[in-house]
């Protein structure tokens, strides 16, 4: 099992008249290899989920365990958390700083420790991962477009290979092209290196197209925990949530209520068009 919370929850501001409860009690287990899409509406406790499995803020109480080891053991080393939990973050420049793209993606495993030559070996092989040729080794990270900087920041983390690759709203800001492209590499990475990958997403289609485990928060709680198909059969709570399910899944219904005889838990555009090609 990759990670573990028990009985986490986190206080922002904790003292003061700004004092604000980010997560309520949460008992969630991660299992290796899974592909997990984390949903919710802004202020659900995502960001601050995720910050804590990395390791970058500490629980106001409860364990956060990662292979079994309570990081917050005295003699834990959270470094070596951070290598094996890769976070990107929603901005990628706030991760890009060296001077070339493979400078950039080479830092983490020089900071682990590695000689030059590793290090630098370790990052061209996650540029050319993510799709980063080496015509765009030498280029400044600023000179990427959008959706090459964000493949830029995810290459830096999996130079460290790390066992969990954290994803937030990796496809924000990107065009139709971009978004298809940066999933079918993040698809073929979970695929070929059995990483655990958690997505934070605010798309609807996009978990439900790739994901195998879905989360839900709302106002901190966990809200709902399953594969796609069991959460978003819950789609009238979720708008209650702020969400929603999958367009498809409203078009369904809709046909349904209309007299056709279709089926109503359709939760992808692929799964629509095989669906109504039957009534043809």
């Amino acid at each position: 099992m990759s990670m573990e919370m028990q009985h986490v929850s986190y206080v922002y501001e904790t003292g003061t008249s700004y004092e604000q409860t980010a997560l309520h009690d949460i008992n969630l287990k991660i299992e290796d290899g899974q592909l997990i899409g984390i949903i919710g509406h802004t202020g659900s406790g995502k960001s601050t989920l995720i910050q804590l499995m990395n390791g970058l803020i500490r629980a106001s109480s409860g364990q956060v365990l990662f292979h079994g080891k309570n990081i917050y053991d005295p003699d834990f080393k959270m470094k070596e958390l951070r290598g094996k939990v890769g976070l990107v973050f929603q901005y990628p420049e706030y991760q890009l700083f060296e001077t070339t793209v493979l400078r950039d993606a080479a830092f983490g495993p020089k900071n682990q420790g590695l000689s030059e030559e590793e290090a630098v070996k370790k990052a061209q092989d996650a540029l050319m991962t993510v799709g980063l040729t080496e015509q765009y080794w030498q280029m400044s990270p600023f000179e990427l477009s959008g959706g090459q900087k964000r493949r830029a920041a995810i290459a830096g983390v999996l130079a460290m290979e790390p066992e969990v690759l954290i994803l937030d709203e990796p496809t924000a800001g990107l065009d139709p092209r971009g978004r298809d492209e940066l999933f079918a590499q993040i698809q073929k990475m979970h695929r070929e290196k059995h990483m655990t990958v958690m997505l934070v997403s605010h798309s609807m289609e996009d978990v439900a197209d790739y994901a195998q485990r879905i989360i839900v928060l709302d106002q901190g709680r966990i809200l709902y925990d399953g594969t796609p198909r069991e959460v978003f059969a819950h789609y009238k709570e979720l708008e209650q949530a702020g969400l929603a399910a999958p367009q498809v899944t409203y078009l369904m219904h809709e046909l349904q209520a209309r007299g056709l005889p279709v089926n109503t838990d359709i939760i992808t555009v692929e799964e629509a068009k095989k669906e109504i090609l039957k009534l043809c």
